[in-house]
């Protein structure tokens, strides 16, 4: 009896341009969906498997109709690791286009000195329309030269 989280080998039965049809143990047969090929981006399904091969692969789901669906990349991949997390970064100035564009971010005083949210999102706003009416001035200045 088939169950989700199973790992089983199975004979690629065809192929299509949205997955891979695998025949099973038991006289069943899933679909490996495109998405579940590989870990990278699969642009055609015959890069990666053949009419044929035989395949290791996980069965992600079964449907109430009876839809098996099935994974190549989840059966390669060992189980879910707890992923090591990245060190804190502190919150960093962004770097100037040219020397004196913009006075830089002023930082709040709190425990961890780093501004709070609502003056970061207040301070991105004043910076998108300063840089939105210097791109219009620019823009119009530009349309005008033109127009002579």
């Amino acid at each position: 009896m088939l169950q989700v989280g199973m790992v089983l080998e199975g004979k690629v039965t065809g192929i299509t341009k949205f997955g891979a049809f695998v025949a099973l143990p038991e006289g069943k047969s899933g679909l490996v969906h495109i998405s579940e090929i590989a870990n990278t981006f699969v642009n055609d399904v015959h890069d990666y498997v053949q009419d044929g091969q035989t395949v290791k692969v996980k069965v992600i789901s079964i449907a109430d109709d009876g839809k098996i669906n099935l994974s190549i990349k989840k059966a390669e991949a060992p189980e879910a690791a707890p992923r090591p997390s990245r060190p804190a970064r502190p919150y960093s100035q962004p770097q100037q286009r040219y020397a004196g564009a913009r006075a830089p971010m002023p930082r709040a005083n709190g425990p961890t000195n780093d501004a709070s949210f609502e003056d970061k999102l207040k301070h991105f706003m004043q910076e998108s329309d300063s840089r939105m009416a210097d791109n219009k001035l620019y823009a119009d200045h530009r349309t005008r030269r033109r127009s002579r």
